[in-house]
């Protein structure tokens, strides 16, 4: 059976380091205080203002295309996951295919948060299992710091930005196994930002109620996010009838050194089973899961032959886990 197989990996981080004492500078708050409650020591900012979160994904795109030696031409399909897109319209998808002459591909954004990833993949695995395309872009790209009050010690320290690209192939022997994708809506407002859509169009009341900044529930959201991944992910390995020995790596949403511990413990999974990076880049949405995992495989830790589960929640609520094969991937 044909399976959608990640060929090519990449990221970008902008050069900008935000650090704990520098954001103790802001509001009340101090480095061990950050360090305790996230895991998360520096972060990566895009201080251009005027530079939207295509910017973080096109460096990523490009390195894909130029180690896997495909030419813009031969990309079909272009999917970008994105939180915090250039423009309501066009896409961002768009603006990205724009800036690498990519010219005859479909392009469209999803918007599903930090599962956007996860996303992406079971996209891409519908379109190549189906024969439609053979080579998929599939690309986060998440500028969270333009949506951050740094005036807010609960979600000051959280985000990132950050950018990343997979290739997407058809394969017989390594790719996509399974693939659990779920959404619930009724948690939307524990995790949200209010103002900038139709509904609460962007003016200068919204604007002073903060309304333009993200919203999260930090405890209603962590013990969701637990809950969740750690039920998809059982449910994956139901389905698959695997145990932990059938898995060689973990990832995980990168959203909080907690939540990551916490569906490690419920899975009794091994602490060096679980790839986290999540101390020098915090949570960049849907870019955290591809950009710990090209991290990984750079390092030498992901090969050839290794199977993966891979798990995310995000506002929406939306949630997923995928348990992929890795092959002959360009990193």
């Amino acid at each position: 059976m044909t399976k959608a197989a990640i060929t090519g990996l990449s990221h970008y981080l902008p050069d900008y380091v935000l650090t704990n004492d520098e954001i103790a500078t802001m509001v009340d708050t101090n480095d061990e205080w950050i360090t305790t409650r996230t895991g998360i020591k520096e972060r990566r900012v895009l201080k251009d203002e005027h530079a939207g979160s295509s910017q973080l994904a096109i460096p990523a795109v490009r390195d894909v295309l130029e180690k896997t030696g495909t030419a813009p031409e031969e990309v079909e399909l272009l999917i970008c996951a994105t939180s915090s897109p250039d423009y309501t319209w066009p896409s961002t998808a768009c603006v990205i295919a724009d800036a690498l002459n990519i010219r005859n591909a479909m392009c469209y954004d999803i918007l599903s948060a930090c599962t956007g990833f996860l996303y992406c993949l079971q996209q891409a695995q519908a379109f190549i299992k189906s024969g439609i395309y053979k080579k998929i872009i599939i690309c986060s790209a998440e500028k969270c710091t333009s949506f951050v009050n740094y005036q807010d010690r609960t979600t000051c320290a959280l985000f990132g930005d950050g950018g990343a690209a997979a290739l997407i192939e058809p394969s017989e022997e390594f790719g996509v196994e399974i693939a659990k994708i779920h959404a619930d809506g009724a948690g939307h407002d524990h995790l949200i930002r209010y103002c900038g859509g139709s509904a609460n169009v962007p003016s200068h009341e919204a604007v002073d109620k903060g309304l333009h900044y993200i919203y999260q529930d930090g405890k209603y959201v962590f013990k969701n996010a637990v809950n969740f991944m750690t039920s998809v992910v059982t449910e994956v390995m139901e389905e698959g009838k695997l145990t932990l020995d059938d898995i060689d790596w973990i990832c995980t949403h990168q959203a909080n050194k907690r939540i990551i511990d916490a569906v490690r413990q419920h899975l009794n999974a091994p602490e060096e089973k679980v790839i986290c990076n999540i101390e020098h880049v915090g949570n960049t949405s849907s870019a955290s899961i591809p950009i710990a995992l090209h991290e990984a495989a750079l390092e030498g830790k992901i090969k050839k032959g290794d199977r993966l589960l891979l798990a995310a929640f995000g506002s929406g609520f939306t949630w997923g886990s995928v348990y992929i094969s890795w092959g002959d991937c360009k990193i």
